[in-house]
């Protein structure tokens, strides 16, 4: 055994990533589901891109105009193709949203291929939209911290071959070799890791709440900048605790409260998550709404995860606008 904290840590962490890596084909409990850009974009951009607003911060002031995609997963064809009807990007990848307030929920990776292309294209979409006066928030899923965690059995063969990043986590040489490159991108302190620390997981933007799986009661009693703060630093390096807001059932990546059908309970629990914060609804992804858009709870909840990805087969481009205190759902062709 490892004399010192730092090496039983470590230790730990690879024996819980085979442990993962040997049940890649069980679904997490409670939860059923059957569920390359080159490395040099990542170092030019953390060498000459100032960081953005800390992660810790949840609540930012209205846009005039506010979009919302949902779950995105390695198809960087309907993701475009959402950003688009957002009016958010031209044909060139160009921002051209001026102002606009854009949120995408999280799960950019797995099931797809092309990951490492989307998350780039978020990140100088973000950069782009903020010199512009506007705004894109992309926030962490459950797929984004699965990733940091070493639970890899959602990935492609060609997500494997990541390629080569700066830096690699720490964490990421004592994994086999065959997950060698995931590995150190995405284990705490991997580029990609940094970048996602860097990213909400709960988020407030105007009158309108913002979680990949949902935000309850008890998240709001934590603090959700203290959730914030929490998945930051695990996904930075600097904690080596996995935190209670990626790791259980009811996490804010992870409930399906608000994904199913309506109920006095959801509606109840839904007004008073609405009632703490002073916002007007929630919006979540996660769970797929086969029918495209819906809301539930008098529009207090809307859900936004429409199956986007090919993994999903064809359907539909839906986003959210939200604007002039209205909500409305923009479809778009298959």
């Amino acid at each position: 055994m490892p004399k010192s904290k730092a090496g039983r840590r470590l230790l730990q962490l690879v024996c819980c990533l085979l442990l993962c890596w040997g049940c890649r084909e069980k679904q997490r409990p409670s939860q059923a589901s059957s569920e390359r850009k080159s490395a040099s974009a990542v170092e030019q951009r953390d060498a000459a891109a100032p960081r953005r607003t800390q992660t810790t911060e949840y609540r930012f002031p209205a846009h005039e105009r506010l979009v919302a995609i949902g779950d995105v997963h390695g198809d960087l064809a309907a993701t475009r193709a959402a950003l688009r009807l957002a009016g958010a990007i031209d044909d060139a990848d160009r921002w051209i949203g001026g102002k606009l307030g854009l949120v995408q929920t999280g799960d950019q990776l797995d099931r797809g291929d092309q990951e490492r292309e989307i998350v780039d294209l978020f990140e100088s979409l973000a950069r782009q939209a903020e010199s512009a006066g506007g705004r894109f928030y992309v926030m962490n899923g459950n797929h984004e911290t699965m990733n940091v965690q070493g639970d890899f059995r959602y990935v492609t063969e060609a997500g494997l071959a990541f390629g080569a990043v700066s830096p690699a986590s720490p964490l990421s040489h004592a994994v086999p070799e065959r997950f060698r490159e995931r590995a150190a991108a995405f284990l705490p302190g991997g580029a990609y890791a940094k970048l996602f620390a860097r990213r909400p997981l709960v988020l407030v933007v105007g009158d309108s709440a913002f979680a990949h799986g949902g935000i309850l009661p008890e998240h709001v009693r934590y603090g959700l900048d203290r959730i914030n703060r929490e998945v930051s630093e695990w996904m930075d390096g600097r904690s080596s605790s996995v935190p209670a807001a990626v790791g259980s059932d009811s996490a804010p990546v992870w409930t399906r409260l608000y994904g199913g059908e309506e109920s006095a309970k959801v509606c109840q629990v839904a007004g008073r998550v609405l009632s703490a914060l002073g916002a007007r609804r929630i919006v979540v992804g996660h769970t797929v709404q086969k029918a495209g858009i819906t809301s539930i709870c008098k529009e207090q909840v809307w859900r936004i995860d429409v199956g986007l990805s090919a993994y999903y087969g064809d359907r539909p481009v839906s986003v959210l606008e939200i604007e002039g205190g209205q909500a409305r759902v923009l479809t778009g062709p298959g």
